[in-house]
């Protein structure tokens, strides 16, 4: 590996560990978008590798920072631990089942969605329809 793709790499995690830490959101967002853009990975291989990525304990630290202050609830942690294993499983399966194309798409509406939800565009946009 060059020195080049360690930095990208580094950059890539630490702005994904900042973001996760910050908002909550999964590496995701930024991992697999980061992957295909800068390091021209396929869909699937950047999917893959932000999976890969959340199998290792990186995100302790800023779970123990929550922790101490009284913002994680194990037992929830616990039952969504079970459903994301197993819908990583089927969601997973269904990736490699469809194309690339098609899967970044789906993943571009997916992002797009909650943009548009957590902007609060959709009521805006549901009171402008209704004027018509």
């Amino acid at each position: 590996m060059t020195m080049q793709l360690l930095l990208i790499l580094f950059v890539i995690g630490l702005m994904a560990g900042t973001l996760s830490g910050l908002i909550g959101i999964g590496g995701g967002i930024v991992v697999v978008p980061a992957l295909v853009y800068f390091l021209s990975f396929s869909q699937h291989q950047a999917q893959g590798t932000s999976l890969g990525l959340l199998l290792l304990p990186v995100g302790i630290l800023a779970v123990l920072n929550y922790y101490q202050k009284g913002h994680v609830d194990v037992k929830v942690v616990g039952i969504m631990a079970v459903g994301f294993l197993l819908g990583g499983f089927f969601g997973s399966k269904l990736s490699l089942a469809i194309s690339q194309e098609a899967l970044k798409k789906i993943f571009a509406v997916i992002l797009f969605y909650t943009a548009f939800k957590m902007l609060g565009w959709d009521a805006a946009f549901v009171k402008w329809m209704r004027s018509f």
